[in-house]
């Protein structure tokens, strides 16, 4: 979503600051689908997915009916140095979910992080979009948020209730909703928990980009890669 109307509500949900229980209602099972953090030179995917989501996908996605120019822009303004971007990659190395934790400029310093997902059509039903606000949160909370904040249409039933599940507290203001998760501290455990989960998201991603080169050299189709993960 556009971070413009962010700092509208700052000093609002600074005051009130959910429980972090819910956060442990979170799904634990993001080792059976590796996630794995991505950089610049992932433009031409992020930007290959983005563009095959779907007219009332788009809508959900950025609060507005954004042209293909447009999620052009939105890429290319992508700032990797700031902010995180997280992928699920299927056999063919095509990005199929995504995730952006943005830092806004203005709120950074106040412990504020924006959280947005986008799955594929086909890819939707397995829980991808729960395990990348998993992924996301983990960060935040080793890397000193104290906030992560998701604005949403209120219509998108999916991300309302990713938040609701995670503890969030969700305001409705006609067609859009916010949500507001305040995060706990970061402990031995998440930290370890980060470093397991980055280390398992290069491995798979090195395991699959060697299967799809011997692919290549084979001439062998890639497997089905509509079925859901063991556990998703």
């Amino acid at each position: 979503m556009d971070t413009s109307t962010f700092s509208r509500h700052a000093g609002a949900a600074s005051a009130r600051k959910p429980s972090a229980a819910g956060l442990e209602a979170l799904p634990k099972s993001a080792g059976l689908v590796p996630i794995r953090e991505i950089g610049a030179r992932y433009r031409p995917q992020i930007l290959w997915h983005l563009l095959q989501l779907e007219a009332h996908d788009r809508y959900l996605r950025f609060g507005y009916a954004a042209s293909d120019e447009q999620i052009r822009r939105y890429v290319e303004g992508l700032d990797f140095e700031r902010d995180q971007v997280f992928g699920i990659f299927n056999r063919k190395l095509e990005l199929i979910a995504m995730a952006h934790l943005a830092h806004p400029h203005d709120l950074a310093q106040a412990g504020f992080a924006e959280f947005g997902v986008s799955v594929a059509r086909h890819a939707r039903g397995r829980g991808y979009g729960a395990l990348l606000f998993e992924r996301a949160a983990l960060h935040a909370i080793n890397h000193g948020v104290d906030t992560l904040y998701i604005q949403a249409l209120s219509e998108n039933a999916a991300m309302l209730h990713i938040a609701r599940k995670a503890g969030a507290q969700i305001e409705r203001a006609g067609s859009e909703s916010e949500a507001h998760l305040h995060l706990p501290a970061a402990n031995f455990r998440t930290r370890l928990d980060q470093l397991l989960a980055d280390h398992v998201g290069h491995v798979d991603y090195w395991l699959k980009s060697e299967a799809s080169t011997w692919r290549d050299v084979l001439g062998s189709p890639p497997s089905d890669d509509d079925a859901p993960p063991t556990g998703a």
